[in-house]
């Protein structure tokens, strides 16, 4: 399913994807197919769905024209020896 899709079908609505399919760009993450796992009326409870989600699945909102997710890059990350 593309966000446009997902936009018409759940309008100014939190939902819960799954990334089906997707490409980085310019430390861009552009999500090119996805699955809706759930949508969310109350912005709390799509708040606590947000911190369980997991590798390829995300919460946000059809308000959003584009979905896009800026990859941050993390320095100095240091692991145990």
């Amino acid at each position: 399913m593309k966000w446009e899709e997902v936009r018409k079908i759940y309008p100014n609505r939190f939902v819960k994807i799954q990334i089906l399919k997707a490409h980085i760009e310019d430390n861009v993450r552009y999500i090119d197919d996805l699955a809706v796992v759930k949508a969310f009326d109350d912005e709390r409870e799509a708040t606590r769905e947000l911190v369980r989600t997991k590798d390829d699945e995300l919460v946000y909102h059809t308000g959003k024209e584009k979905l896009e997710v800026k990859i941050k890059q993390i320095f100095g990350f240091r692991g145990a020896i």
